[in-house]
């Protein structure tokens, strides 16, 4: 692929073209004005881009008419399964990370902007047309990028509200921090980046035709499910606690989510100890019946 796409864009796009599955695409189409920041609209009501369902012919078809326009209208297929979209397309074009079991997906469009936001799985992104930009931050940069909100977002993750581009930092002023802990690079084709879990990241496509594919994997099983759901869970039940009784509980956490050890159940006899013992795939199905039944209560 990337081969094809380093001939030209032309190129790049008849090489995708013939693993088309024919099954239709969820596009994304924002104003030229948006400058291709994929965001909320202007009262945070909803978003400032529209979803299309189209076939592969037709996006290229719209990118290939614009591809020299720098403000051309924004064109912007989010995370895609390759094998499912492009069957074959990894027989060509892989990493050989089968022990990982990754998901592997494909992103493509013209000039975009992503804002910065994280993701469980690690993940390897490789440029495989047109350059990309990617500034990376820790996590422990979380209070100074300004997150919203963690229900409506654009695309499933939050994302920082602020503009990378023109930064407000007298709305924003604690970005300036995390800037001095920011990671920069610019991909070209063939190149790859290892965003490590939890990372935040923002990602630039910078060019007229851009392609990215993607690996991401767990590093624990599958059935332990997403932390993202125990934040949800613990602020309806534990957020809005009197001071006092969040404090309890931040305590109880500590002694058997965060901190736990030998020590903190080498009392118990081990064939009573239940979920304190190390999480299998029983034990996660036994919780998360319990869970179910006391959501139906």
């Amino acid at each position: 692929m990337v081969e094809a796409a380093n001939q030209s864009a032309q190129q790049g796009i008849e090489y995708i073209g013939q693993f088309d599955s024919g099954h239709p695409l969820t596009v994304f189409k924002g104003a030229p004005d948006i400058n291709g920041r994929v965001f909320y609209n202007s009262d945070y009501s909803g978003f400032n881009f529209e979803t299309q369902r189209l076939n592969l012919s037709e996006v290229f078809n719209s990118l290939n008419q614009q591809i020299d326009d720098d403000q051309a209208p924004m064109l912007y297929v989010g995370s895609t399964m390759i094998d499912r979209w492009l069957p074959g397309f990894r027989e060509q074009n892989d990493l050989g990370l089968a022990e990982q079991s990754p998901i592997v997906s494909i992103w493509m469009g013209n000039r975009s902007r992503i804002a910065a936001h994280y993701d469980f799985p690690t993940n390897i992104a490789c440029a495989v047309a047109g350059r990309r930009r990617f500034t990376l931050f820790p996590p422990d940069q979380l209070n100074n990028l300004y997150v919203g909100p963690l229900d409506f977002t654009p695309a499933g993750q939050p994302i920082s509200l602020v503009d990378f581009a023109k930064p407000d930092y007298a709305k924003f002023p604690r970005f300036r921090r995390a800037l001095e802990s920011a990671l920069a690079v610019e991909l070209e084709p063939g190149d790859a980046l290892l965003i490590p879990s939890m990372w935040w990241h923002h990602v630039e496509a910078l060019e007229g035709f851009n392609v990215l594919v993607n690996y991401w994997w767990r590093n624990t099983p599958a059935y332990m499910g997403p932390p993202l759901n125990a934040l949800q869970h613990a602020m309806m039940s534990l957020r809005d606690l009197p001071a006092e009784q969040r404090m309890a509980w931040r305590q109880i956490f500590d002694h058997y989510v965060f901190d736990q050890n030998e020590q903190t159940i080498e009392h118990i006899p081990e064939h009573i100890r239940g979920v304190l013992n190390r999480m299998d795939e029983e034990s996660a199905r036994t919780i998360r019946s319990l869970l179910l039944n006391k959501f139906k209560q």
